[in-house]
């Protein structure tokens, strides 16, 4: 028998983790809340396993993204399979923002914000670019491993990346140009 209070410790190290997962993938917090519960409720049933499992994070983080990914695949009608955005060639660009690295609180505050920013960006993107570009990301998935995830080409998954890339640039570079105006 699960101990209640230590499950409820257990869900509040990882609830922050879970439930920024489904959000990124998602872009809808009710959504989000909805997968987060589930995942808790997977977990709770696998509790004498995970309790003193390390991988318990990884464990969690992996249902999530399943969860969240079966979440879109059920609802693959509301997807906006092409982009508002027009043609483009596809290319492979960084990996990563280009953000430096903090020295001092000044700086850890000014990432901080702009993390705020490519977030609030990121979760105005339409699903179908939003989620190849967090698995790529954030979940560092390969581009191979999304099409098998999401079950579409190979290239398809090079181009929504490509197109929500450049989306995100053209969202991001007038709001970051302002925050160096201010600064």
């Amino acid at each position: 028998m699960t101990d209640p209070q230590q499950f409820e410790a257990f869900m509040r190290n990882y609830q922050n983790m879970v439930f920024s997962t489904a959000m990124r993938l998602l872009a809808n917090q009710t959504e989000a809340e909805d997968i987060s519960q589930e995942v808790f409720l997977k977990a709770y049933e696998r509790f004498d396993q995970l309790s003193a499992s390390p991988t318990a994070g990884g464990w969690l983080k992996t249902v999530a993204t399943n969860l969240s990914l079966n979440h879109l695949t059920r609802y693959r009608s509301r997807w906006s399979f092409f982009s508002e955005l027009s043609g483009g060639a596809e290319g492979d660009e960084e990996r990563e923002l280009p953000f430096a690295a903090p020295e001092n609180l000044e700086d850890e505050l000014a990432r901080a914000d702009r993390n705020k920013l490519v977030e609030e960006a990121l979760q105005k993107l339409p699903p179908a670019q939003r989620v190849p570009l967090v698995l790529f990301h954030l979940e560092g998935l390969s581009y191979e491993e999304i099409a098998r995830k999401l079950h579409v080409s190979l290239g398809k998954v090079k181009t929504d990346i490509f197109r929500g890339r450049e989306a995100l640039r053209k969202r991001l570079l007038p709001r970051l140009a302002e925050e160096v105006h201010v600064s």
